[in-house]
């Protein structure tokens, strides 16, 4: 390579450093990148006067977007496309490593492109790996740790860097990305994170252990966020599949996972009760699998949920040793009766045939058991592709997966439904050599592509993206589709036109008022007059034999497509729909340019109007209009909610909000800390509830629920701003009556009035007296009425007998002791009534807390006064210990 020839002798570097400087200072850029191009041709060594003028230029400044140092480097880079012998390949090798060790200290606090421009002209992925991780080194010292991960990354040093010191820090300053970067591609080096995070996870980690390893940290509370058990416990569960890591590596992350969903089965069976014992012991199992310590932890539940004949039947099924159990368990098994030791026993056997209640309440299939075809065989696979692929058949299509609790992102499809007129077809993908087989698949893409074939789906992108979790192939090579009608399309247009008022001035309703139902259930009740029956829909779908239950819900899902798309192509106009159907089954299409705003816009607007059960939501024309759907002014169109008609579920960033809602009378279920936000969802679906949430989890539950059942609150705002918003946003219509209608503490509505005297005889039970004490009651008169009065709430509530009471362990039928060491005994002294919760045991009492809520939320008490029940006058309050 030829040697560099320079120009007429220009300035010296120093020189030319601070002509640079001077014309940064004057934002003069036009003449600056002029003198930049002109002076480098004239110096003798372009490299070194390069460096200087680096060394010398100023960091980053307020108000400009760029440094002096990387406009330099963009110009100095134009400069060698036409100069391309400077190279630092020809300069000495002792000077050219000189060079490359001055380059290395500028790599600091610096921007990406400086850092690649610097590393691209002093080739420094070629200096020696010493000095290269020995500036590393110097960074993490200056606590650089951002900047040594990414120059780390950039200079290929991945296998050199200790994993830990690099990406520890990363990730308690919330740069979990950083840390992923930095090792994906090094298979033994995502392993090792993945490891890492996971026994962080274990119960006995301590977060101080990190500040004795790495004593240069320091842990704050914010830091300490990015390493709580959940946070970490879904970056183990995401990490392991996106490495293709062994989940037997990932055992404290997957225990973590198990313990919380073991939890929602817990309230989902005893709780509220909404899951059969059948059902209930399918999912146990699955989500207890083989980890001992959970089923450990499943006896303890079950003690404490159920009854100790529950817990030792499940603690003889899992063989647990006898000395981890308690001492009412091992008795339990004592006594235990032959016909129980089989937890899987069911004494029932299911029928096809419902009662008239259930006939009554939900849509039933017109069809008998023999019209129900299972697909497991091949031959039986043939008999099911010659009925469907008939010109101008309609069928219905639904798909059954296994729920994974978290523990996995991806969910693999274990049942098709196919549904036609008089018979229906389930797919069995459990059947092991026809899960996967070519002629399953075909008979699949096939359908989906035949355009004289009509299907019907409710949310087919769901199913679909399961189907290709299922089959490789379908992911390599997309189902190609035609003739498909998506009923949840069609549904939307239905949700969001404006029903027409009937001739007296009425607001007709297409379903009942207060309707709990959602997303299919719920179009089938608008069309058909009844809802599905989605008690199975958490299932375990991959255990054989299916039950009965089971069986019906999968054929009802799938055959009630055919009924719907038959009413409403009858008579589409009845319901605002074109005579086409097809025109808007598809996915609309995206908005490009100048529209992208507009469709944008009325996303946003449909977001805060969507359906709230049965009620109608129409698209705001104007600003007024679109105030009222917010709730600053009761609507005239929909009818009002009261406290207890709003069910919700508080994500656990909204605890402060859950509180504040139950005091007024909401039914509010609240996260616990370390539960996934995917509980939320989940809770949402089995028990009608809206989720309130704030942040990023706001789109992935949106995206699992129906629409209308996900509100995003400001995590900025205060608890009871968020309070005011959400009961404006529902047009929930509070009254005097409805403050602590609710135990704060755990949403019950039950209470007992238990009077003074009773309460002071509880006390002393207790030993909460001392003799002087005791004594100086008996010299006041303490007795009260037998019966106690009941609050300005009593209306909203439950209210037990105070019988119910256990008068030897003072304690509810639930198992919740009275509270009663929470009353200061002044209080006990003055206070003639006392209200006490039979679910937790908490203790209330009037007080001055009622005025300040009633102050607090005097705003949305304004709006009740519509509501014929605001009238009531405020009786005094109740104060909560």
């Amino acid at each position: 390579m030829s040697h560099f020839e320079p120009g007429p002798t220009g300035l010296s570097s120093s020189a030319l450093a601070d002509k640079l400087l001077e014309l940064w200072a004057q934002k003069d850029l036009q003449m600056l990148d002029r003198v930049i191009l002109e002076e480098f041709s004239k110096q003798r060594d372009p490299l070194e006067t390069l460096l200087t003028v680096l060394e010398s230029s100023p960091g980053k400044q307020q108000g400009r977007s760029q440094t002096l140092g990387l406009r330099v480097l963009i110009q100095f880079k134009k400069w060698m496309e036409e100069n391309p012998q400077v190279t630092l390949s020809s300069l000495p090798k002792p000077h050219a490593s000189a060079l490359q060790i001055r380059a290395l200290a500028l790599l600091t606090d610096k921007h990406n492109n400086y850092i690649d421009a610097v590393i691209s002209i002093f080739q420094l992925t070629t200096l020696d790996p010493a000095p290269l991780y020995q500036h590393i080194v110097q960074l993490q010292a200056l606590k650089c740790y951002k900047e040594a991960a990414i120059l780390g990354m950039k200079l290929n040093l991945q296998e050199e860097l200790n994993l830990e010191e690099v990406c520890v820090p990363l990730i308690l300053h919330n740069k979990m990305s950083l840390a992923e970067e930095f090792v994906t591609g090094h298979e033994h080096l995502e392993k090792q994170l993945v490891m890492l995070l996971d026994s962080w996870c274990h119960s006995y980690f301590c977060a101080q252990d990190l500040v004795t390893r790495y004593p240069r940290l320091s842990l704050s509370k914010h830091n300490m966020g990015a390493i709580e058990s959940k946070v970490l416990t879904k970056h183990v569960l995401r990490l392991m599949e996106k490495f293709k890591i062994d989940p037997d590596l990932c055992p404290n992350a997957l225990h973590k996972r198990r313990e919380t969903s073991l939890r929602f089965l817990m309230y989902r069976r005893f709780g509220e009760k909404s899951m059969s014992e059948e059902n209930w012991v399918d999912l146990v199992q699955y989500v207890a699998a083989d980890d001992p310590e959970i089923h450990i932890q499943l006896v303890e539940m079950l003690l404490r949920y159920s009854s100790p004949q529950k817990a030792a039947q499940w603690s003889l099924r899992y063989n647990i040793p006898r000395h981890r159990l308690p001492l009412s368990v091992l008795e339990a098994q004592d006594r235990l009766p032959p016909e129980l030791l089989d937890i899987n026993n069911t004494s029932q056997t299911e029928s096809w045939i419902v009662s008239n209640d259930h006939c009554q309440r939900f849509y039933q299939v017109p069809l008998s058991p023999d019209k129900v075809h299972f697909v497991d065989t091949l031959d039986s696979l043939q008999r099911c592709r010659r009925i469907l692929h008939k010109e101008g058949v309609v069928v219905g299509v639904d798909m059954e997966w296994q729920p994974t609790f978290g523990c996995l992102t991806e969910e693999k499809v274990s049942l098709i439904q196919l549904a036609v007129p008089d018979q229906v077809f389930l797919l069995d993908l459990s059947t092991k050599g026809l899960s996967k087989h070519q002629d399953v698949i075909s008979l699949i893409q096939d359908l989906f592509s035949d355009p004289t074939v009509i299907k019907l789906g409710y949310g087919v992108a769901g199913d679909l993206k399961c189907l290709m979790a299922t089959w490789q192939s379908v992911l390599e090579q997309p189902i190609k589709i035609m003739g498909l009608i998506d009923l949840l399309h069609i549904h939307k247009k239905i949700k969001f036109r404006k029903p027409k008022m009937s001739p007296n001035g009425s607001r007709p309703v297409l379903v009942g008022e207060g309707s709990s139902e959602k997303g299919l259930s719920l179009l089938v009740l608008q069309v058909l007059g009844k809802p599905l029956d989605k008690t199975e829909q958490l299932s375990h779908w991959e255990k054989r034999p299916l039950r009965t239950s089971q069986i019906r819900y999968a054929v009802a899902d799938a055959y009630c497509l055919l009924d719907v798309y038959s009413v409403l192509s009858s008579n589409p106009l009845h319901f605002g729909l074109p005579a086409d159907l097809s025109i808007i089954s598809a996915n609309p299409p995206k908005a490009k340019d100048k529209n992208q705003k507009q469709a944008k816009q009325l996303k946003e607007e449909r977001s805060e109007e969507e359906c709230q059960g049965a009620q109608w939501v129409s698209p705001p024309h104007n600003h007024r209009e679109k105030d009222l759907l917010c709730g600053k002014k009761p609507s005239e169109e929909h009818p009002p909610l009261s406290p207890q008609q709003l069910r919700v579920v508080c994500d656990n960033m909204l605890q402060g909000l859950g509180r504040y809602l139950r005091c007024l009378g909401v039914d509010v279920v609240m996260l616990e800390n370390n539960d996934d936000h995917r509980v939320a969802a989940n809770l949402a679906q089995a028990e009608d509830r809206v989720i309130l949430t704030c942040g990023q989890p706001y789109q992935s539950l949106r995206s699992q629920v129906g629409e209308g059942r996900c509100l995003s609150l400001d995590c900025s705002e205060k608890a009871k701003d968020q309070a005011v918003r959400v009961l404006k946003h529902f047009n929930v219509q509070l009254t005097t009556n409805d403050i602590f209608s609710r135990c704060q503490a755990c949403n019950s509505d039950e209470y007992v009035a238990v009077p003074r005297a009773d309460m002071m005889r509880m006390y002393q039970q207790k030993g909460f007296l001392v003799e002087q004490e005791k004594a100086s009651l008996e010299e006041e008169n303490l007795e009260d009425t037998v019966t106690a009065e009941l609050p300005r709430y009593a209306p909203q509530c439950r209210w037990a007998n105070l019988s119910d009471l256990d008068p030897e362990t003072l304690s509810f039928p639930g198992g919740s002791p009275i509270q009663l060491n929470t009353v200061p005994l002044p209080i006990l002294q003055k206070i003639p009534h006392f209200y006490i919760c039979t679910r937790c045991g908490k203790v209330f009492w009037d007080g001055s807390h009622y005025g300040r809520v009633l102050s607090m939320f005097e705003e949305v008490l304004h709006i009740s006064e519509w509501n014929a029940e605001s009238n009531a006058v405020p009786c005094g309050g109740a104060q909560q210990i």
